[in-house]
């Protein structure tokens, strides 16, 4: 049999173990563990070694995990301002941020500790004693941090432990599971004959200058190579999956004739909302969950010409066949800086300063929104802007520039839904069909700039726009369920996502 020392030494120490992972193997050999197993193919592919493999659950605490062990569960967070008095949804909605307000009366609700009655969370006589108990799936979560990350290690620790997983499983990485495969190896019959009969041979890896010129190669034997064996895998430096993805969506819309624009984090909340005909005291507004700059606290209006147009615009729609929004409109309000809530206040300050078509333009930039951090919300992420403006354009053009986009991306099933937005007529949202998913995913929104909005910049023909989610798409195209994945310094995931998914 033609074995290498280090698998003579791997199978010696199987010998004597009997069975062992490649540890063990490692630790009574003397080799190190990576020499262990490469050997064990040698040996396994020979039918002198059985590897038996056994699938373990592990558990490691997730981002949302670590803030309930630092801050409480959301539900404890509500608990205890509404113990102590403060239950108005609205109060709690700005101390907590209304997605930690929303799953916190959910998880309440789920466990009957408190309902909900005219705007007021009114706990129960349980609320109380529930709120001075050490929380089990606290407890599981510290005892993950301390290394107790198997079903195993927790079972010893706790009791009822499969229902503390499945709660933390439904809040969104609370935890994060990975399956390992634990592998132990064992010399089987075939294995011992041969390791009984086997006479060490001095044997030659690599041929050397000094075996040729003391002549010492013509007494020892060469191993032969195994040309089909499994070589270990190179992880050379690329580019990080999420800027490919930006860069190929930068490239489809360039090859699409398009032209790329750049504008401004800080807008004022003209640009930002009432060039874009949002009224100034509509829920709209507020929809967008804005972030507001504190210094500086105004921002300098565009000329007065277009501010009265504007103006006038909203409060009686001037003189196209428009209401308006009616009311008196703010310039106060106008002048308040704001990080930029979407990329469509820089498409609008284009055409502002481009009337005349044709135009035909696009933008990839960040925007930023107050969300409460989970699976699918940041409070910063990448959209992807686009208008045509030209005297001809219509609905139907608007439809084949965003299927001629998604189809370019490698989606085979686009449809459009009716939508609403306040700056388009008619709005639509497109979707692709996902087939891992088996379902259909929205992934923005679109429409015809209503004449509210291109009137008051001079624009006088039909302007199509559009603004896509570039975070979903990521997710989709990357095989994603987590949109923090984007963000996170996984070296593995990184070396092994595919560059052209």
């Amino acid at each position: 049999m033609d074995l290498r020392k280090h698998e003579i030494e791997v199978l010696k120490a199987l010998g004597e173990l009997e069975k062992s992972g490649s540890r063990g193997i490692a630790e009574e050999s003397g080799l190190k563990e990576e020499a262990v197993l490469s050997a064990i193919v040698k040996l396994t592919k020979n039918d002198l070694v059985e590897v038996n493999e056994r699938l373990i659950t592990r558990y490691k605490v997730g981002e949302e995990g670590e803030r309930f062990l630092k801050e409480g569960l959301p539900e404890e967070e509500i608990l205890k301002y509404s113990l102590d008095g403060k239950n108005k949804i609205s109060e709690l909605n700005k101390k907590l941020g209304k997605n930690k307000v929303k799953v916190g009366l959910g998880w309440l609700k789920r466990k009957s500790l408190a309902d909900v009655e005219k705007g007021e969370i009114k706990p129960n006589e349980k609320a109380e004693k529930w709120m001075n108990k050490d929380k089990k799936i606290k407890k599981i979560l510290r005892a993950i941090k301390k290394g107790y990350n198997t079903k195993k290690d927790l079972k010893k620790e706790f009791n009822g432990i499969e229902e503390g997983i499945n709660e933390l499983k439904n809040r969104s990485n609370s935890i994060i599971e990975e399956e390992i495969v634990k592998k132990r190896f064992k010399i089987n019959k075939r294995g011992k004959n041969v390791l009984r009969d086997l006479k060490e041979e001095d044997t030659i890896t690599d041929l050397k200058p000094s075996h040729l010129k003391d002549g010492s190669w013509e007494k020892k034997k060469f191993i032969n190579y195994d040309i089909e064996a499994e070589a270990k895998p190179k992880y050379p430096g690329k580019r990080h999956p999420y800027q490919r993805l930006l860069d190929k969506v930068r490239r489809i819309f360039r090859d699409m004739g398009f032209q790329e624009i750049k504008g401004n984090t800080v807008e004022s909340s003209f640009w930002n909302f009432d060039a874009l005909f949002q009224p100034q005291d509509h829920p709209a507004r507020e929809m967008q969950d804005t972030l507001y700059l504190k210094k500086p606290d105004s921002s300098k209006l565009p000329k007065e010409k277009l501010v009265e147009k504007t103006k006038s615009m909203h409060e009686k729609g001037n003189e196209i066949n428009s209401k308006g929004w009616g009311g008196t409109w703010d310039k106060k309000l106008a002048e308040k800086p704001v990080l930029r809530t979407h990329t469509t206040a820089t498409t609008i300050r284009y055409l502002y300063k481009n009337p005349d078509p044709p135009q035909k333009v696009f933008s990839i930039d960040r925007a930023y929104r107050r969300e409460t951090i989970d699976a699918t919300h940041l409070p910063q992420f990448y959209q992807v802007e686009g208008i045509v403006s030209d005297k001809e354009v219509d609905f139907e053009n608007l439809l084949g520039f965003l299927s001629e986009f998604y189809e370019r991306m490698g989606f085979e099933e686009i449809r459009f839904r009716p939508g609403y937005f306040p700056y388009t007529e008619p709005s639509v949202e497109p979707e692709v069909y996902v087939e891992d998913l088996e379902e259909w995913v929205e992934l923005g929104g679109a429409g015809i700039f209503r004449k509210e909005v291109t009137k008051p910049v001079n624009v006088n023909n039909p302007v199509l726009a559009w603004g896509l989610g570039i975070g979903r798409l990521a997710m989709l195209k990357l095989g994603l369920s987590d949109l923090r994945e984007l963000y996170r310094s996984d070296i593995k995931w990184l070396r092994e996502v595919p560059i052209c998914p």
